[in-house]
């Protein structure tokens, strides 16, 4: 099992969450974040003062997947988040030790 976490630009989450949908994906976890990289943040202007955005606003998305589905879950996510512009974000995969559904007991694949 793998979890599989996205941070992306907050305008492009209903088109992640239709085509995850669409690759069979019918839980995921959204956060509100913050943060930058190659972006690093801009000026802007509020009331006369111009001031320094260092941290963007992002979403992070974490869904769990079985190791078979990650490719179409990783593609869905890459084809509805790009812009084509800096800042579009990352996908991060990492392995999934065990997951337990706490409702029913069930584990690991069955969970998911």
């Amino acid at each position: 099992m793998k979890m599989v976490t996205a941070v992306i630009k907050p305008f492009r989450l209903d088109d992640v969450r239709e085509a995850l949908a669409e690759v069979g994906v019918h839980g995921t976890t959204m956060t509100e974040v913050k943060g930058f990289g190659r972006q690093k943040g801009h000026t802007e202007l509020y009331r006369g003062a111009e001031y320094a955005v260092d941290f963007l606003p992002k979403v992070k998305l974490e869904v769990a997947v079985a190791d078979d589905r990650v490719d179409a879950v990783v593609e869905a996510i890459i084809e509805a988040a790009k812009t084509g512009q800096i800042g579009d974000g990352k996908i991060f995969v990492h392995n999934l030790e065990q997951v337990v559904r706490i409702r029913t007991g069930e584990t690991d694949r069955d969970a998911i």
